[in-house]
């Protein structure tokens, strides 16, 4: 196979598995009971987070390496080093099996890509450069760069050794879990499904495959179904914030994913907190993008077998405690309350007590005079308490009024 050649098999793929077996990991591919019951769908996961860079992507970077090694020492390549624009993911896979190979690896990425993917990426080695707000802005440059310093080019996903090697999961998937009927799997530029898909559709022509985008950047989902639905600037699965997929793999897509779905931000929030929380498991939001598919759309799934792709776990730390905090709040596990009260000694007291009573832990207390449109004799007192859920709230919010002060949730 040929990058001019612009196709990928099934051949392709075995030859990718037998290249990289024992220099990535044969992730696990696990069933989760009470995700199962909770969608009302058989659910099995396939965790590529576990990878060692905590990633899928290293399995097509690999692939590529090895692929133009191989082309070196055939006399065919002036290999001087490689590089590749990524927002992480790609970058720690590229970097991180140059270093292993010898081989010079400089990793163009956007300017706010989360600080743990960058640090990370310099930590396998890489030379990186910040540059632009967004993957296309980043590819463009890598490419300059590429000419000018005759570096060779690792595309993210629009290079058939790099299908090859994301196909590599699906055959996996498949011989780890035979009864699989439906595979959900994340689209961004559209390598991951590519290579899925042709291995899939090969091997089990009748198994259903779903291609799932963030509302935010939905081009794939576009491009396949002729739709023009508008695009975001920032999404928590940056992972798949691609502007523009591969043709090579819209062209694969076409032929071998049978429906495209999109999710929302918040279906990506819930999807990351439920994977943390149930299966103990810290994904980015690309990652969780399958199980937020099943959360989305549940009558589309009812009933199946499915297996979700766990793609990444390089989430920022800062970022995964914004879910878990908003997420709470989502849950009534953790409420804001509003009290008006006379402004005299001991209502403060008085106030902790009563949520102390009810059964509540105190987050944060905001006493407010200056900033307060109540009268003067008055002070606004904000609470935000640790509670069980909504009902638990609506009590808290009953007490005090009964006590005799004006109180709400908000």
């Amino acid at each position: 196979m040929s990058e001019g050649a612009g196709e990928v098999a099934l051949a392709d793929i075995e030859a990718a598995a037998a290249r990289l077996a024992g220099q990535v990991l044969e992730t696990p591919c696990l069933e989760s009971r009470t995700l199962s019951q909770l969608v009302g769908t058989r659910v099995f996961l396939k965790f590529e987070n576990l990878q060692f860079t905590a990633s899928f992507k290293e399995r097509g970077a690999l692939n590529k390496l090895l692929g133009l090694l191989a082309e070196r020492d055939a006399g065919r390549l002036a290999l001087r080093g490689v590089i590749a624009a990524s927002a992480g993911n790609h970058a720690q896979g590229v970097a991180h099996h140059a270093q292993r190979l010898g081989l010079r690896a400089v990793i163009v990425m956007p300017q706010f890509t989360p600080l743990v993917k960058v640090e990370r990426t310099r930590g396998f080695g890489a030379e990186v450069v910040l540059h632009g707000d967004s993957f296309d802005a980043a590819h463009a440059h890598a490419l300059q760069m590429a000419q000018a310093q005759g570096l060779s080019f690792v595309h993210p996903f629009e290079d058939p050794l790099v299908i090859a090697g994301q196909g590599t999961i699906g055959l996996e998937m498949l011989r780890q879990q035979p009864e699989l009927d439906t595979l959900v799997i994340a689209v961004g530029g559209g390598g991951m499904i590519a290579g899925i898909g042709r291995a899939a559709r090969a091997l089990r022509p009748a198994l259903q495959i779903v291609g799932v985008q963030a509302e935010r950047f939905p081009a794939m989902f576009n491009r396949i179904k002729g739709t023009a639905h508008p695009q975001g600037q920032v999404t928590i699965a940056e992972g798949i914030a691609v502007g523009q997929p591969g043709a090579l793999n819209s062209r694969i897509v076409a032929e071998t994913v049978d429906d495209l779905v999109l999710v929302d931000e918040g279906d990506l929030e819930q999807a990351v907190l439920m994977l943390l929380e149930i299966e103990k498991t810290v994904v980015e939001g690309a990652g969780a993008a399958g199980l937020a598919a099943l959360l989305r759309h549940r009558s589309r799934f009812a009933g199946r077998t499915v297996g979700l792709v766990l793609s990444g776990g390089n989430i920022d730390p800062l970022r995964l405690a914004a879910i878990i905090e908003r997420g709470m709040v989502r849950a009534g596990r953790l409420a804001r309350i509003r009290v008006a009260a006379r402004d005299h000694p001991g209502v403060l007291a008085t106030l902790t007590t009563l949520v102390a009573r009810a059964g509540c832990n105190i987050d944060e207390v905001h006493h407010h005079r200056a900033f307060s449109t109540l009268s003067a004799q008055n002070v606004e007192i904000e609470l935000v308490l640790q509670t069980r859920n909504p009902a638990h709230v609506a009590e808290v919010v009953r007490i005090l009024q009964a006590e005799g002060f004006e109180a709400a949730a908000y």
